[in-house]
């Protein structure tokens, strides 16, 4: 008669226990960097009914499914990493077929009333399955060629999907995330080293076979002063928006290149400019500096966990949301050509956050079983 009750009880005791283990910190980072997306979101519709109350609506219920994920055992989460992954590949030859086309490109597709990037989804699964192929393994073996060439040809084809959206910028990170996966679990830079001659070979190839919209934003980068009014409006306005803020920026809902409409698509990939113009040098710096505390946050949890597995998965995850905020705020500089990506958890988007925030709950998850050992171990 006693023992009953103690079934009934164990699953509430063992989810309090994990509650217990969460990085209550690292979640506090992330919802001071949604409200920094609530603000300027704010700003960007002139009222909080355009973007910023969907904005917070949508942070809330993937905060709920982080936390949700992050209570799954880790032993599961690397059982279904092949299976996430094979579904990825899937999703990405659907959208091809069947996928919504925007703005020259095919790259969503509706799953349960919810547009979807299969691509974003893609990214995670592959550090999932990168990670089960290499945690076991010993130096010796990833050492030969022969173990490394499935894990490359694992990158390579969702990459080839992703480029036949076409999506360039994506593609491009999902390679780099991959190659910092591998880099992580111990192969050899010499092989890098082939690889990025074999690029720098292959680029003039590549570039032939580019869109004329994607050579033109090389061109662009290149020189946006030469089209000032067509490809190079966007960069142009994104530095004047960014030179007028000054030091201490030109107030809340005060920013001119914003609110008179010259900054194009401030509530997505512009908007790290709209607010560099508003809250100044300083409020560009503290929020590079709550992006960077975020990464390191991710880092220190990978260091923290016994397993290989976890800490390869806590990397990709964590390198991942790096090249998010890197690649955005370098395009909005004019670093590097505009590629569409957003700035996670602060640009105007359901997609790019919930895939942000299911990685974030594999990551929490990294954390919450610290301690325990990869089921294959």
């Amino acid at each position: 008669m006693i023992v009953q009750p103690r079934l009934i009880r164990r699953p509430t005791v063992l989810i309090t226990a994990r509650l217990w283990r969460v990085n209550w910190f690292y979640v506090l980072l992330l919802c001071a960097l949604a409200s920094v997306g609530y603000v300027a979101l704010y700003s960007a519709g002139g009222a909080p009914e355009l973007y910023a109350n969907r904005h917070i609506i949508r942070f809330a219920v993937a905060l709920v499914m982080m936390l949700a994920i992050g209570m799954v055992d880790l032993r599961l989460i690397e059982r279904l990493a092949w299976p996430l992954y094979g579904f990825s590949v899937g999703l990405l030859v659907l959208v091809l077929r069947i996928g919504h086309v925007g703005k020259g490109a095919q790259r969503w597709i509706m799953i349960g009333g919810q547009e979807m990037q299969p691509s974003e989804l893609m990214k995670i699964a592959l550090v999932l399955a990168l990670a089960h192929w290499f945690h076991k393994a010993s130096h010796e073996r990833i050492g030969n060629p022969l173990f490394v060439l499935p894990p490359v040809l694992m990158i390579l084809l969702p990459v080839g999907l992703i480029l036949k959206e076409p999506n360039l910028g994506t593609a491009v990170i999902t390679a780099l995330l991959g190659g910092a996966v591998m880099l992580a679990s111990g192969v050899r830079l010499w092989k890098f080293a082939l690889v990025m001659i074999g690029a720098g070979i292959a680029a003039p190839l590549a570039y032939s076979h580019l869109h004329d919209y994607q050579r033109a934003r090389i061109t662009t980068f290149l020189n946006p002063e030469s089209d000032p009014l067509g490809a190079g409006y966007n960069i142009i306005q994104s530095r004047i928006a960014l030179g007028s803020g000054g030091m201490w920026g030109q107030g809340w809902l005060q920013g001119s290149q914003g609110h008179l409409n010259f900054l194009p698509e401030k509530q997505t990939d512009f908007i790290f400019a709209m607010i560099g113009e508003e809250f100044g040098f300083v409020g560009a710096a503290a929020l590079m500096a709550l992006l960077m505390l975020i990464v390191l946050g991710g880092v220190w949890i990978a260091l923290r966990s016994r397993n290989q597995f976890g800490r390869l998965v806590a990397l990709g995850i964590s390198f991942n949301f790096f090249m998010y905020a890197v690649v955005n705020i370098a395009m909005v500089m004019g670093a590097i050509p505009v590629g569409g990506v957003p700035l996670p958890l602060v640009s105007h988007g359901g997609s790019a956050m919930l895939t942000v925030m299911f990685g974030f709950g594999i990551l929490m998850s990294v954390h919450v079983h610290r301690d325990s050992t990869a089921e294959s171990d």
